[in-house]
């Protein structure tokens, strides 16, 4: 079975562990020189104008690619790193 990138776009993803919704697939990773996909990129939505941490999901951990959504296995991280400051002069 195949699936273009196109059709990967704006899918649901919903951790398969406990029904979590991460968010939409947003972007992918592609490795140039062997053409394989490496992972899915969730933009993680931050506040107003910040940007929060992008949700990278490797290739291996997508279990299930339906119609409307795609089932993974993905952990959150329990403490993130926050968002770097930004310094207004």
């Amino acid at each position: 079975m195949s699936c273009c990138i196109q059709e990967l776009r704006n899918k649901d993803v919903i951790c398969s562990s406990n029904g979590c919704r991460l968010g939409n697939v947003d972007d992918v990773e592609i490795d140039v020189t062997s053409g394989r996909l490496v992972c899915i990129v969730i933009f993680e939505r931050g506040h107003m104008f910040s940007k929060g941490c992008d949700i990278k999901i490797p290739w291996e951990n997508i279990k299930v690619i339906g119609d409307d959504t795609i089932l993974v296995d993905y952990c959150r991280p329990n403490n993130p790193a926050p968002p770097p400051k930004r310094r207004f002069f």
